[in-house]
């Protein structure tokens, strides 16, 4: 890898604009063809963005520049997808989740170990410079040793800005699967391996009507819990409670806290590469009523991007012969987490996450994704 690594496409839907925009700036990937089934929609985009070529699914895994297959497809063929480029010998950087089963995504991890090639999985937020330097902060104990964590995302539902939102309430998908990667991960990184979880959840209603564009006011079925939460024991010791909801009236999103023996820290929104992070104190004493906390703002360090970034990482570690940040293993452990936790919500007990996964490595403050190093 000498020079820049060649990149294809296999599905170019709406995320696919955020992908390109960011690849095509970086000096270390140059995308050479975009696929779909609507190869009209693969053409349509390639005009847009400026990628010489583009086609089918299969045009993709055939070109001999590519060297790595970004997988956008949709949830329910992930896996099937990024095992026919691993057959065609591309390495893989796919969409979250990494499959819906265990089965076909262990194989897929597998497969790829067996044929030397790499597999990176979304959610790529964590190589950000909001979460790394939270985590850099975390690593030289400002808040001293990390006991629980807080997360939250909950909100009334995609039905009142996606024109097609039934899928996101299908089996495979709900608020778990389709918000929970960028928070688990998040927590992945920070404590390490989860040991088991504990969950309840709901459904608001058997059904649900879109709100907006054409299709507004038809129905569709709710086949997964609506809301969920998850209480998680991590491998470290550490505690951490999950609210995922899609029928909260109120709007609370992004919601990261990390609280330790010296402190509590505030993490940025695990679905953006960038954000506030401070941290509070606890109090030495207090009178009959605490004064108010002050919190400390801690500047971000690193180069902010967007989408892509982890897939950067992962053809710089191929090259450097080092782990990447979004590995594959990471994803496989945080959909193992999930589906314990859906399977709890249905038993009502805990439920051991059998996977695990090894330290998940920091980005360097300095990384810089516009530098030319291949």
């Amino acid at each position: 890898m000498s020079s820049p690594i060649g990149v294809g496409f296999i599905g170019v839907g709406v995320i696919s604009d955020t992908y390109l925009e960011n690849l095509s700036s970086f000096p270390d990937v140059e995308v050479l063809i975009l696929g779909d089934l609507d190869t009209e929609r693969a053409r349509s985009q390639a005009e847009k963005h400026g990628v010489p070529a583009h086609g089918t699914a299969q045009d993709v895994l055939d070109h001999p520049g590519v060297q790595v297959v970004v997988n956008l497809t949709i949830p329910a063929v992930h896996a099937e997808v990024s095992s026919s480029a691993i057959a065609a010998g591309k390495h893989v950087w796919t969409e979250k989740p990494l499959g819906l089963d265990r089965e076909s995504t262990a194989a897929l991890l597998q497969q790829a170990e067996a044929a030397g090639l790499r597999v990176g999985c979304a959610p790529d937020t964590v190589l950000g410079p909001g979460v790394q330097t939270a985590k850099r902060e975390i690593a030289k104990g400002t808040i001293g040793r990390p006991l629980f964590a807080q997360t939250s995302m909950q909100y009334q539902g995609p039905e009142v800005f996606h024109p097609n939102p039934g899928f996101l309430f299908a089996q495979g998908a709900g608020p778990l699967l389709d918000m929970g990667p960028y928070y688990f991960t998040t927590l992945v990184s920070l404590f390490g391996s989860v040991e088991k979880v504990a969950a309840v959840g709901l459904r608001a209603s058997e059904e649900r009507a879109i709100k907006v564009g054409p299709n507004a006011g038809q129905t569709f079925p709710v086949e997964v819990p609506s809301t969920i939460s998850v209480l998680t024991q991590f491998e470290a010791g550490q505690t951490g409670t999950s609210l995922v909801s899609f029928d909260s009236p109120l709007a609370r999103q992004g919601i990261v806290e990390i609280h330790g023996t010296e402190g509590s820290l505030v993490v940025p929104d695990p679905n953006q590469f960038e954000g506030r992070i401070a941290y509070v104190k606890p109090f030495e004493s207090f009178g009959e009523k605490p004064p108010e906390q002050e919190w400390i703002e801690v500047p971000q360090k690193g180069v902010v991007v967007g989408r892509g970034l982890g897939l950067l990482d992962m053809v710089r570690a191929i090259r450097e012969d080092r782990p990447h940040v979004a590995s594959g293993e990471l994803g496989y452990h945080v959909l193992d987490v999930m589906l314990s936790a859906e399977e709890s919500a249905a038993s009502g007990e805990f439920v051991t996450v059998e996977s695990s996964v090894g330290t998940v490595p920091p980005v360097p403050a300095d990384f810089d994704p516009f530098a030319s190093t291949l």
